[in-house]
């Protein structure tokens, strides 16, 4: 089959890949200069900022697609283990490090309150049967039919998925800052912690069994491995290539119609754009009956991010700073709750910092330190104008930071750049400016989220993290195995 994909996203380029290690002819289409998506490399000034995701966990997926190529993985891309994962910063300045050393986390536990030692025990049983039934059964499964979500009813319910993230975890830890610890995981998806399933805490689980990864070169190293590999297939990359129309005749996708007006013919289509972008601005509104304006707008979306890229000519290394870095608010549930229900902008913050050049200083000039600092904000149904209120929060920011963490900051910076929702709208496409597409609700979960084959376009795909299973690098590498196992199907 002669396939096109849309977008160069960790979903599109892994969805590519195993196509054409079936045998089949794909094309891929990018309207940015560079692939990636939201794993798009920022270079300036000497430094190197990976743009999107830095948190590498599940890395065998990675092996799958290089080995389903026939190549070995190690000869494309450099995975090293971080430890701590995270050093998560109470409002004080105290932290709490977390890996898969398990005597190791109950000792850092004891430090904050000994009785909880047992319940980390109990809950730490209990993620495992939550994992193997939400990720290792059902993660790269398609939930096409509601009778799907009927069969896998009774799990869910033994597994109290109706209850959030946060309950769950306040059932068997009981101090404050710890639940706190053991609880932020959703963000990482888009997800609020006091509404996201308590299937997610399953991610606690997939980091102690398998780890947490940096990738030497930054994740955007991932991107040009996985570019390689597929060039290597036999498939070919266009970049500043933006598509105009998704091309559908009775109700089936037959190519895409490019910006110039160029046609391109393909017996099947995959989009790794987001889902309401797609469905609203690259199908003709008469090949729309379930995904009408209407529905799309129903839906509730991730909130946004506000990202600092920024470099110092001095190095931190002198300082409490880990690789990765959790810095949470003396508030918790009312942030979360001004930054998703009533989606206005804070004047507090919980940032993650990521300061990678401690693991690999090839990302800045020698003597300097790179940095990406991201703040949880909401999407862009809130009133913020981001125009007037980008720099004033970047500055906020960079205060406390220099007050807190990173000393004479303002003093040392040598570049930086920002993004806000408004580049996760008009230059990623993400409806409301979301970062993370469909928020990850029990209900906006498997069957109840976009398929990853239309339901309006025949012969029209999905991947990416507004799709079954959804975000996060595991969620959106598994979207591409469901993918691939669908258009197997028909071929």
């Amino acid at each position: 089959m002669n396939i096109v994909v849309i977008g160069t996203g960790f979903g599109g380029l892994a969805t590519a890949s195993r196509l054409l290690s079936q045998g089949h002819q794909v094309t891929i289409f990018e309207k940015r200069d560079k692939p990636g998506g939201r794993a798009y490399v920022y270079e300036q000034d000497g430094f190197k900022f990976d743009g999107g995701p830095t948190v590498i966990t599940a890395p065998f997926m990675f092996d799958d697609i290089f080995e389903s190529a026939g190549k070995k993985t190690e000869d494309y891309i450099k995975l090293v283990p971080c430890d701590p994962f995270y050093r998560i910063f109470d409002h004080h300045g105290k932290y709490f490090d977390y890996n898969n050393d398990h005597e190791f986390i109950l000792s850092e536990i004891d430090k904050r309150n000994p009785a909880d030692k047992e319940g980390y025990e109990a809950f730490i049983k209990t993620t495992k049967p939550i994992f193997e039934k939400g990720f290792v059964e059902l993660a790269d499964q398609p939930f096409l039919k509601f009778s799907d979500m009927l069969r896998v009813a009774p799990d869910l319910i033994r597994l109290k998925s109706h209850q959030t993230v946060y309950k769950y975890v306040s059932g068997f830890i009981k101090d404050d800052f710890l639940r706190r610890a053991f609880s932020f995981h959703p963000l990482l998806v888009g997800g609020n912690p006091f509404d996201t399933t308590s299937i997610y805490s399953m991610i606690h689980y997939l980091e102690r069994e398998w780890g947490v990864h940096y990738s030497m070169g930054g994740t955007g190293s991932i991107v040009n491995g996985l570019v390689r590999l597929i060039e290597e297939q036999g498939g070919s990359i266009h970049l500043n290539t933006e598509i105009d129309e998704i091309l559908v005749k009775r109700g089936k996708a037959y190519g895409v119609r490019l910006k110039d007006g160029t046609e391109v013919a393909a017996d099947a289509v995959v989009s790794n754009a987001d889902v309401a972008f797609t469905y609203r601005h690259m199908i003709a509104p008469e090949h729309r009956r379930k995904y009408s304006d209407g529905k799309i707008e129903r839906t509730k979306y991730s909130m946004s991010l506000f990202v600092i890229y920024f470099g110092t000519n001095r190095r931190y290394t002198d300082t409490n700073l880990a690789h990765h870095n959790i810095i949470l608010s003396q508030r918790y549930k009312g942030l979360l709750d001004d930054i998703f229900n009533k989606k206005q902008l804070a004047d507090d913050f919980s940032l993650y910092l990521h300061m990678p050049t401690i693991t690999d200083p090839s990302l800045a000039p020698e003597g300097h330190e790179g940095f990406y600092v991201l703040s949880p904000v909401p999407h862009l149904d809130g009133e913020t104008d981001w125009e007037e209120m980008g720099p004033v929060y970047r500055d906020r920011i960079y205060q406390f930071l220099e007050e807190n963490y990173l000393p004479d900051l303002t003093k040392h910076l040598v570049t930086d750049h920002y993004i806000d929702p408004l580049h996760f709208q008009n230059t990623l496409n993400s409806y409301k400016g979301s970062a993370f597409s469909v928020q990850p609700l029990l209900t906006q979960s498997a069957w109840f989220r976009p398929h990853n084959r239309s339901e309006d376009v025949k012969d029209l795909y999905f991947v990416g993290a507004g799709t079954h299973p959804g975000a996060g690098l595991p969620g959106v590498l598994s979207s591409a195995i469901i993918a691939q196992n669908l258009i197997g199907e028909t071929s």
